[in-house]
């Protein structure tokens, strides 16, 4: 499936996206590219970013800098804008960057719970503080589209660290899009449904365990899916692009489902997760414990 816009759409924008250099930031990031747009991304994986970075910027010819920062930590959020400003104003920021695993709640710690809300919840609004301060010191316009799911009108069984974080968010894309609506600044939210990603896949439906009953995940969501099928990354990548470009500026404070209309015929969470046994949760765990200690290897902050 082609992009939907014309090469130079974004030529001239300088764009941040959070959690960039794999999965659905990965895939935005590479169509602000190819539009013209030069790209930052983040993330707490040095060499990960350093391969998607050299990788984009051979494909498509734009500058693409990658930053480790771990946006935990206001400090290091801080800091981070502040290097790319010292370079030029941004015109966007994609607030990415997430966590999430399935789990009985029962079965939480402090520290899972914790693993999912600082990063999602704190680490995503300290990235549009950052941002938009600096935007409205400057009295620039600007768009801020923060990733989210269809949880935050539902709820998320088995996915309540998240589910809570993320429905914050929906939150503050509504509060912030009224209070700085005046400076220019516009706020929009986009909830994917299944997107299969390596990272998320791992975590979300490690061993096909959340189609038990069904099959292998994918034909698991194909199935409950009004549309029989999961979503195509270009679908993604052509609403990041519509939500970010010029000529929609009267759009403002809206969450976009592109879920194939999922959620309205049965919820699009993990509500059916209720039928796995004890035993099956143990192995979920090692499996999701397997995904964690390879992903740490790879970090250096």
């Amino acid at each position: 499936m082609p992009s939907m816009f014309r090469s130079d759409l974004l030529k001239g924008k300088r764009i941040l996206v959070t959690g960039g250099g794999t999965g659905l930031g990965k895939e935005m990031a590479d169509e602000y590219a190819m539009l013209g747009a030069e790209i930052y991304i983040c993330g707490r994986r040095g060499p990960v970013l350093e391969e998607t970075a050299q990788e984009i910027s051979k494909t498509r010819g734009v500058k693409v800098t990658p930053l480790i920062c771990d946006i935990r930590v206001p400090e290091a959020v801080e800091d981070t804008v502040q290097r790319i400003f010292n370079e030029g104003p941004l015109d966007g920021l994609v607030n990415n960057a997430a966590g999430n695993f399935i789990s009985r709640t029962k079965d939480l710690s402090p520290r899972g719970f914790m693993a999912i809300s600082d990063i999602v919840f704190r680490g995503s609004f300290f990235m549009t503080l950052a941002c938009g301060k600096r935007w409205i010191e400057a009295k620039q316009k600007a768009n801020v589209i923060s990733i989210l799911t269809t949880w935050v009108w539902n709820g998320g069984p088995f996915t309540v660290p998240s589910a809570m974080s993320k429905a914050g968010l929906n939150v503050m894309t509504k509060s912030l899009a009224v209070e700085w609506a005046p400076y220019g600044i516009r706020l929009n939210a986009i909830a994917p449904g299944p997107f299969p990603t390596k990272g998320a896949w791992e975590r979300l439906n490690p061993g096909s365990m959340r189609s038990k009953e069904m099959g292998s995940t994918e034909d698991a969501s194909s199935q409950t899916n009004p549309m029989g099928r999961v979503g195509e990354m270009q679908e993604l990548r052509n609403l990041a692009v519509f939500l970010m470009a010029d000529g929609v500026d009267y759009l403002s404070g809206e969450t976009i489902a592109i879920d194939g209309a999922g959620f309205l015929a049965g919820g699009g969470n993990f509500s059916q997760l209720a039928k796995l046994t004890d035993a099956d949760w143990d192995s979920i765990r090692e499996m999701i414990k397997g995904a964690n200690e390879k992903d740490k290897a790879k970090r250096t902050v």
